[in-house]
Order: C-alpha cells, then sequence, then structure tokens
C-alpha cells in the first residue's frame, strides 16, 4: 500500500495496512490521528496475502521483522490467510515470535447508539496468547485418533494474571474473574487457577472470583454487566471475548492489544472482509479503537483520549456507518466516518460516558522469578498403544507377558476411561490405548527403555510415552479411575 497519510513525530511505529477493507480503515483511522495531533513516525510494511503468494509461507517478510524490531510497536490491519496447508497465520506468528503474551480486549455498550440488549456492559477480556491448545502441537497418532497437547506453563500463567491485575489497578477497575475448567483438567487449568489465586494476594485492593469456563461464559452471555475484568488461558479467552464484544453491539466495534515486555501489537478483531473491500463501506472503529490503545501504550494518553471522546461524540450525534443501526441520524462511508470523528475532536460525549485515558496510571508487572527446582522422582511410565483389537483383556495379557521386574502394568484406558482392570463392555473403544505402569517407588531412567525395548520385541505398536513422575512428593500425572 503507498503512504497516503505519513504524520511525522517522535514515536516510531511500524504499520500494515493488511488485506480485503484493510488498507481503507487504515487509511481512515491515520486521518483522525494526524488530526488529533498523534506525535508518531511511521514505517510502513506489507503483511498477509501479497506475501503468502511470494513465497513467505508465515506472511511476513524479512524486512517487516527488520522494522517491528526497531519500532517495537505495530498498528496492523486485518489479514487474509490463505485456504490450506503450508500458510502460518499471521498473528499467531507475531504473537509467538515476539512475545505478545497479552491479549486485552475491552468490550463496552454504547446504547441506544448501538443496538445492545446489555445498556451496562463495560469490561475487558485478558487472554492468554502464546500456550494452551494453541501451540500447535498436534499429531496423527493411530488409524483413528489424533491428538493435540494443551500447554499451560507457570511463566505463562503467572505473566498474563500479574497483567490482568495490573491493567485493573491502572485503569481503576475493582474485580478480576478467573475463567477455567480445572473440575476436569487438574492439572493444566488446575495451575492456571492456582498461580491466580496466588497472584490475587499480592492486590487486595481488587476483588478477585473464580469460575468454571461454561457457566461463566453462561453468565458472561445473559448478565455480562456483572464482569469488570475477565482473565482465562488462549482458547477460552478467544472464545469469550468474541462472544462480549457480539453482545455489546459488534464485533466490528472492538480492537484489541497484544502486549510482550518489548512489544506491542494493534488491531481490530474483525476480519478482512473481502467482499466490502475497496466499496467504502467497512467500519474503522475496530482498528481505530486499536489505535487508541496504541497511543495510550507509547506513552500519548491526552491524544487517545481526544480521539475516543470524538468518536463517541459521533455514535451519539447518530452519524454511522451501515453495519451500525440504532439510532442512526446519517449512514455513511468509511472516509466521511473518519471527517466525522476529525471535525468533533476536542468535544465530549453528553449521554455516553467520556473516557479519562490520560488518569489511567501505568502498568508495572514483576518479572517472573523462577522458584527452586522440586525433588522430582521417576515412578512409572504411561505406554500408548496402537492395537486395533477391542478387547483390552488381550492387550493386557499380551503386554504383561513382556513387562520387566519393577515395572507393573497398573491399568489401561480408552480415551481417559479405564477399561481395564474391571471395566465395562459397554465402554466404546478405539484403536488408542494408555497403558500405565508403575514401580514400588522411585525407578532407575534405564528402566522404562528396558520396558519399551521389550514390548517392541514383542511386536506391539508403541506410540507416545510419557514419563510419571513425582515433585515434592506429590503425582505429577492424572491419577486416573482407581487410584
Amino acid at each position: 500500500m503507498s503512504d497516503p497519510v505519513r504524520p511525522h513525530g517522535e514515536t516510531p511505529l511500524t504499520i500494515a495496512a493488511g488485506d480485503g477493507v484493510g488498507p481503507e480503515i487504515m487509511r481512515a483511522t491515520l486521518e483522525v490521528l494526524t488530526a488529533a495531533g498523534a506525535r508518531l513516525d511511521p514505517e510502513w510494511v506489507d503483511l498477509g496475502e501479497a506475501m503468502y503468494r511470494q513465497g513467505h509461507g508465515t506472511g511476513v517478510p524479512p524486512q517487516a521483522w527488520t522494522s517491528l524490531r526497531r519500532t517495537r510497536v505495530l498498528l496492523k490491519g486485518p489479514i487474509s490467510t490463505p485456504q490450506g496447508g503450508g500458510f502460518k497465520s499471521v498473528n499467531v506468528t507475531l504473537r509467538k515470535t515476539l512475545g505478545l503474551y497479552a491479549n486485552v480486549r475491552p468490550c463496552v455498550a454504547y446504547t441506544p447508539y448501538v443496538p445492545s440488549l446489555h445498556p451496562h456492559l463495560d469490561l475487558v477480556i485478558v487472554r492468554e496468547n502464546e500456550e494452551d491448545l494453541y501451540a500447535g502441537i498436534e499429531h496423527r497418532q493411530t488409524d483413528e485418533v489424533y491428538q493435540c497437547l494443551k500447554l499451560i506453563t507457570r511463566p505463562g500463567c503467572e505473566r498474563i494474571v500479574r497483567h490482568a491485575f495490573a491493567y485493573a489497578r491502572a485503569h481503576g477497575r475493582t474485580r478480576v474473574t478467573c475463567m477455567t475448567k480445572d473440575n476436569i483438567m487438574k492439572l493444566t487449568d488446575g495451575l492456571f487457577h492456582r498461580v491466580f489465586d496466588e497472584v490475587a494476594g499480592e492486590y487486595p485492593e481488587i476483588s478477585a472470583e473464580h469460575m468454571i469456563v461454561d457457566i461463566g461464559a453462561a453468565r458472561l452471555a445473559a448478565t455480562p454487566e456483572r464482569f469488570d475484568v475477565i482473565v482465562t488461558p488462549n482458547l477460552y479467552g478467544d472464545i469469550l471475548s468474541d462472544i462480549a464484544a457480539q453482545i455489546a453491539g459488534s464485533v466490528g466495534l472492538a480492537g484489541s492489544a497484544n502486549v510482550g515486555d518489548g512489544a506491542a501489537m494493534f488491531e481490530a478483531i474483525h476480519g478482512s472482509a473481502p467482499d466490502i473491500a475497496g466499496k467504502d463501506l467497512a467500519n474503522p472503529s475496530g482498528l481505530l479503537q486499536a489505535a487508541v490503545m496504541m497511543l495510550v501504550h507509547v506513552g500519548q494518553a491526552e491524544v487517545a483520549e481526544r480521539v475516543h471522546n470524538a468518536w463517541l461524540t459521533t455514535l451519539e450525534d447518530g452519524v454511522v456507518t451501515a453495519d451500525i443501526g440504532g439510532e442512526a441520524v446519517e449512514v455513511v462511508g468509511t472516509a466521511a466516518f473518519a471527517r466525522a470523528v476529525a471535525m468533533r475532536l476536542g468535544r465530549a460525549p453528553s449521554r455516553l460516558k467520556p473516557v479519562r485515558l490520560a488518569d489511567a496510571r501505568p502498568l508495572t508487572i514483576p518479572g517472573y522469578r523462577r522458584a527452586p527446582a522440586a525433588d522430582k522422582r521417576l515412578v512409572g511410565i504411561d505406554v500408548f498403544v496402537h492395537e486395533r483389537d477391542s478387547d483390552p483383556a488381550r492387550l493386557a495379557a499380551r503386554l504383561r507377558a513382556h513387562s520387566v521386574p519393577g515395572l507393573a502394568l497398573q491399568m489401561i484406558t480408552n480415551r481417559g476411561v479405564k477399561v481395564w482392570p474391571d471395566g465395562f463392555p459397554e465402554t466404546f473403544c478405539t484403536d488408542h490405548w494408555r497403558c500405565r505402569f508403575l514401580g514400588d517407588g522411585p525407578i532407575l531412567p534405564a528402566l522404562p527403555v528396558t520396558l519399551l525395548a521389550s514390548l517392541v520385541d514383542g511386536e506391539i505398536d508403541v506410540i507416545k510415552t510419557e514419563n510419571l513422575c513425582t515433585f515434592d512428593g506429590l503425582p505429577g500425572y492424572a491419577l486416573g479411575q482407581g487410584q
């Protein structure tokens, strides 16, 4: 994209217009920022569709990385990722490579100017951005079974939870709600919940609560007014933030920040909408809201406040794009909407709540400090087996015939359900079996290797193993049924 608006100033900034409606909404956003006096020195880069076509599998060419490593701030339009294999998401690549661990999505209702059943909704979702199921580690293990690994780390939990509480403190919010599924995933989601409880004690002025994510999502959809800041692992946050944006009135109005220790990326949460590209129909509000968050991030909160209040005043005056209903007085295109916002700079809304971004305190987030190593003891091994015979008793007999002294077959599960010993014949089994071998106590690291060699000699198709360890005497593995 050419550089139609190039404000000069003191803050280096990388800009990628993106695909589809991206160039239009980026042009509109920068027109407003320029009129508001934002002090920016942009560097334009190409990301996305054109770069995929040039052979860059991530959609990010080397010159873009050079700019990003120099400016450390990216304002990005929506990207189109080609269908089919071989193409990696630009967003996932940028988040992981730059360490953008926190995704921050404010969701606010603007009724009656934007229709919403929840006129008092005003919440922020802080989503972990790098791990969980989005680590992207997947395998096909048998004819019938595929696996996706869920990775939750203590550093990842601590950083995102601290970010949520620090954000609440900086922006005068009073409650942080953690949502997990730790009644089922007791180790992974259990760690997230435990870290949340630990960190909450460092912020005594902020109320802290935990909800199981399914009932939490139901309450978010039914009574979102009760929430203030929500912090979650990656997958839940992805789902919850879209729910919150939609019930607020429109996904097209929401911006988001992706923040790390040394870099940040700001974007609208909607897609590239190629069907309306070039028609002057797109709503630039989501990207404009992202730019407001960017201005706060780079220390220009006064400018951010002027832009946001002018945008609110534009809504109050009934000037909207075609995707917004409500109390519309004038429906305009992308460029005209930007001009309408620019004309209202210096004004504040009278019915909607004006923002006071300049009053926000800076985020102060302590760095992660690694705890002393636990006393780790190897006590057994889970052996995953590909076996088409659906009789667990026959499989158990074969496994026991090839076991080794010091490791005894303790149970077999199929899709997490114990099927041996004392399994139920009604349980449906696939061709993927978890076979647990345990010692009487700590075992030598070579013993599982000896067991695997014996199983392979017995023509048992071993597809994966997991060492079973205790940490400071506590099991570091799910106990399963019957233990």
